[in-house]
């Protein structure tokens, strides 16, 4: 997952966590932890024999945080791959420039809704695709020409991948 600190992304992977004990990757960057959770959100970490302590104060959806340490306070955002697939579907309804139907996302190609050199008119949608469990369906923003489908039914596909380009 991301994890937005003020201007910087962070990749954040936990590898393992048994009880107070987590690795957690960063940035492909390994780290032991000890982590203990007090009361009213106050976070205890043990690093390398060094001693963190942090407030977590959660803002109103619950991913976004502000983090106070005893000289600094940090905003703080989870953003999960559902809250990346969102984002990049809001991004996707406000540019008018398409060029080409792709998944923000990997899954899996459900149906498709057309065939090569169909004309579709602006909002028509053109490939339903599953991921994480919900099926989409991914329309055209302009009226135009289905210039080529370079998927099947039943595809699985990458984050980010073309699936069908437009004329």
């Amino acid at each position: 997952m991301e994890i937005h600190i003020g201007d910087r992304i962070a990749n954040v992977e936990l590898v393992s966590k048994d009880d107070n004990k987590v690795v957690i990757k960063i940035d492909e960057k390994t780290y032991e932890l000890d982590v203990v959770m007090a009361e009213n959100g106050i976070c205890s970490i043990l690093n390398n024999g060094k001693s963190f302590t942090a407030e977590l104060k959660r803002a109103e959806n619950g991913k976004k945080y502000t983090v106070n340490t005893a000289f600094n306070s940090f905003p703080v955002e989870i953003v999960d791959n559902q809250a990346k697939y969102l984002r990049n579907r809001r991004k996707d309804d406000t540019d008018e420039s398409q060029d080409r139907i792709y998944s923000p996302m990997p899954g899996k190609v459900v149906k498709i809704l057309v065939d090569k050199g169909t004309e579709v008119e602006a909002g028509q949608p053109v490939i339903v695709i599953e991921a994480m469990k919900m099926q989409s369906e991914y329309k055209v923003k302009k009226t135009c020409t289905i210039k080529d489908i370079l998927v099947k039914e039943g595809d699985a596909i990458n984050s980010d991948q073309t699936l069908i380009t437009l004329n």
